[in-house]
C-alpha cells in the first residue's frame, strides 16, 4: 500500500468515525480486522464489516487456501466468534490425518483390485425403458377387459364401425 492510500484510508477512517479492531492473524500473517456497527456524519447507520488484510498479496493472485477455512467462515459471517490459532492447528491436523486415511484405503482397493478378490460387478438385464409407456406392462388391446382397479386411461380404444348411438 502507497503512502497516499494509507493517508487516505486513514483520514478516511478519522472523518466517518470508523474505528478496525485487530482480531487476529493467521498462520500465513493475513490480519483480520472487525469493524463494528456506527452512524456516519449523515446520521445513517453503516453496518458491521469483517475485513482481512492480506500479506503481499494483489487481488488477482488470490487462491483458494490462501485463507484458512475457519477464518473464511468468520469472514462471510458464518461464525460468530473468530477462530483460535490452537482450533486451525487442530482442524488442520484433523484434515491432514484424514488425507492420510484416504490415502491409505485408495492403496488398500487397489491391492484388492489387483488380486481380484473383489467380486465382478453384477450384469443387469436391460428389456426396455423405465420411460416407456408400456414399461413391465403388457400392449394394449382394443378389447375393454380393464376393471376399475385396473383401468389406464387412454388403453382402450373403441373399434371402428360400432357405433354406441342408434
Amino acid at each position: 500500500m502507497g503512502w497516499s492510500q494509507h493517508l487516505f484510508s486513514s483520514l478516511w477512517r478519522v472523518l466517518t468515525k470508523e474505528v478496525k479492531q485487530h482480531v487476529g492473524t493467521d498462520q500465513f500473517g493475513n490480519k483480520y480486522y472487525y469493524i463494528p456497527e456506527y452512524k456516519n456524519w449523515r446520521g445513517q447507520t453503516v453496518q458491521e464489516r469483517r475485513i482481512v488484510e492480506v500479506v503481499q498479496k494483489k487481488e488477482v493472485d488470490y487462491e483458494i487456501g490462501d485463507i484458512p477455512a475457519e477464518w473464511e467462515a468468520w469472514i462471510r459471517r458464518m461464525r460468530k466468534i473468530p477462530p483460535t490459532m490452537e482450533e486451525i492447528l487442530k482442524n488442520e491436523k484433523y484434515r491432514e490425518e484424514t488425507k492420510i486415511k484416504g490415502k491409505d484405503i485408495y492403496e488398500k482397493e487397489k491391492l484388492l483390485s489387483k488380486d481380484e478378490l473383489l467380486a465382478p460387478p453384477v450384469q443387469t438385464q436391460i428389456k426396455g425403458h423405465a420411460s416407456a409407456p408400456y414399461f413391465g406392462k403388457e400392449e394394449p388391446s382394443e378389447d375393454p377387459t380393464s376393471t376399475g382397479k385396473t383401468f389406464q386411461p387412454g388403453s382402450w380404444m373403441p373399434q371402428e364401425g360400432k357405433s354406441q348411438n342408434k
